[in-house]
């Protein structure tokens, strides 16, 4: 069933300017090629690029009691990705934006987890010149879902530090947002097997890199502390140096070895799906005293604060 089709800033069809307050579509609502489904009919093909080789970027997003958070530094990483990569779109931002509030407010989701991609799609006759792929836009917003869940939040994670390996900058460029998570699977499985609920992989040089999905951030003395090597900068990440900024926190980025993580007064991990989230072990060793840091709880609670702030936020037009 198609919701809507042709352009992409469409109107919300009739039923749903009637029923705006209701939740139609509870799975999510995805944009591709050129119309709006409901999730369950949204598919790729397995010609695509994206899916035979990973050759895609992405970003994600999220919305908060109805606005977007942070909207158009996710959108900008998202075209950088693409020019990295050589990809096109017949989409500018404005209309990237559109599709994404329409995705939304098709869903009814006050809070949801928005997501745009871009594949190297496929080319008719199978080529496999890059050059002659069609690039494939594909965007969906489904119910908000976070790394971390409300008992987690309120005692902290236990991480667990595999030694696998960061695939390296030199390989992939790791500020294009991209599917190449086999190591970071790898270290979950690693993290699992060890007893704790998520993983940091390490660098080539042993230094701590990042989680799936998300940045590490160390809290020694009062300076916050962030690795720089090899990762992605998040934009949760870039937040906290804002809020830092907010309360003259001193943050830095620079390498941090296992030690160095284990010997912090407070840990704490960033990601869209969960925002700032505690840490209260590392393997086997308790962080600080055990409990969510002063810190910690201070940025997490001016990074929610900011969600309905116009100058950090954007609104979704349910209407």
């Amino acid at each position: 069933m198609t919701l809507a089709a042709a352009e992409p800033a469409t109107a919300l069809p009739a039923i749903e300017q009637q029923h705006r307050d209701q939740r139609h579509y509870p799975h999510g609502v995805a944009f591709m090629d050129g119309q709006y489904l409901p999730m369950s009919e949204a598919k790729v093909s397995v010609l695509d690029w994206g899916f035979l080789h990973s050759d895609a970027t992405y970003d994600t997003v999220h919305v908060w009691d109805g606005r977007f958070f942070r909207l158009d530094l996710h959108i900008d990483r998202f075209f950088r990705g693409m020019e990295k990569l050589r990809m096109k779109l017949p989409y500018n931002s404005s209309e990237i934006e559109k599709i994404l509030s329409t995705c939304v407010a098709l869903s009814g989701h006050k809070s949801a987890y928005v997501e745009m991609i871009c594949t190297r799609g496929g080319s008719p006759n199978f080529s496999r010149d890059p050059r002659q792929s069609e690039n494939r836009f594909i965007a969906f917003a489904v119910p908000f879902g976070s790394v971390a869940n409300k008992e987690q939040l309120e005692r902290g994670l236990h991480v667990a530090i595999s030694n696998t390996v960061r695939i390296p900058p030199k390989s992939i460029d790791p500020t294009i947002k991209n599917y190449h998570w086999l190591d970071l699977v790898k270290g979950l499985f690693d993290a699992y097997d060890y007893g704790a609920e998520t993983a940091l992989i390490v660098d080539i040089n042993d230094n701590i890199a990042e989680g799936p999905g998300f940045n590490v951030f160390t809290v020694k003395g009062g300076r916050l502390k962030t690795p720089a090597y090899g990762v992605l900068a998040g934009i949760t990440r870039q937040t906290v140096f804002d809020l830092c900024g907010e309360l003259r926190l001193s943050v830095s980025a620079g390498d941090i070895d296992r030690d160095e993580l284990k010997d912090s007064d407070e840990v704490f991990i960033t990601s869209t799906a969960g925002g700032i989230m505690p840490v209260s072990k590392i393997d086997e060793t308790v962080v600080g005293d055990g409990k969510v840091g002063a810190l910690t709880r201070q940025l997490t609670d001016l990074y929610w604060e900011k969600h309905a702030d116009p100058a950090w936020s954007t609104a979704v037009n349910y209407a």
